[in-house]
């Protein structure tokens, strides 16, 4: 029985085609409190089955295997209930967009350090506290990973002012800049809190607590009036679209 709902380690699910990176993987396991190896698989079918069968509380998944890779066993595990946590564990570093397209926790590059496994491991149980607060398996998200040249940079939502699309991706705006992160807007939205987050248009999402007040143009026509980054005043106005006009005025009681 999977340990998600409870405080236990995490029954882990290893997912490698390299007998000897199992092996290894089993060994660092060993040495870390937060998680019981509850089996292995060699190759993306045997994973979904035994995923199945153990329903772990995360998988340690490799990306590229023969066959099915780690990102189609991945689709395929977030549509069981519960469904598991996911670190991808590969020595390819091309993935990382795609994995966290798929709300992955981590992404570790081989060779795996005891160290860097261990901040993954940490996250996941970070996460499934999260998720236990708020009493939803489906909890909001909470970070953004974006890829920055080399690397992968860590995001807190509550950074994020303002978000628009650019075609198939999303623009993040914080304080100083901006990244691009490939994930539509409407997908976003759906995993982002309400409470935090609006869509004012179809291009555009706003943290709330960034909305000054709302201006009527006349003919039908409101926009948004935004805060400066520190609550002062900012002087932007962004037009909101007829579509979610009515929720952003119910945000305002009208």
């Amino acid at each position: 029985m999977s340990s998600t709902e409870g405080t236990g380690p995490l029954r882990t699910l290893i997912v490698d085609d390299e007998p000897l990176a199992i092996e290894r993987m089993q060994v660092l396991c060993a040495e870390l409190a937060g998680l019981s190896v509850a089996g292995t698989a060699s190759d993306g079918a045997a994973a979904l089955r035994l995923a199945e069968k153990l329903k772990p509380d995360l998988l340690l998944l490799d990306m590229t295997m023969p066959g099915m890779d780690g990102l189609a066993v991945a689709r395929e595990v977030a549509k069981m209930n519960p469904v598991p946590a996911v670190i991808f564990v590969t020595a390819h570093e091309n993935f990382a967009v795609e994995a966290f397209d798929l709300d992955a926790v981590d992404y570790v590059l081989k060779p795996v350090g005891a160290e860097r496994l261990e901040r993954a491991i940490a996250r996941a149980l970070a996460r499934r506290e999260t998720r236990q607060v708020r009493g939803d398996s489906t909890a909001w998200l909470t970070e953004f990973w974006v890829p920055t040249r080399s690397e992968l940079l860590r995001i807190d939502a509550r950074e994020v002012s303002r978000i628009d699309a650019e075609r198939d991706y999303v623009r993040l705006h914080v304080r100083g800049g901006s990244y691009l992160l490939l994930q539509t807007i409407a997908g976003l939205e759906a995993k982002l809190d309400p409470e935090m987050f609006i869509r004012i248009h179809r291009s555009t999402i706003l943290r709330r607590d960034m909305i000054r007040g709302l201006r009527h143009e006349g003919l039908g026509v409101w926009c948004v009036e935004l805060a400066g980054s520190n609550g002062e005043d900012g002087g932007e106005e962004l037009r909101i679209g007829r579509t979610y006009l009515r929720k952003v005025k119910a945000m305002a009681g009208r």
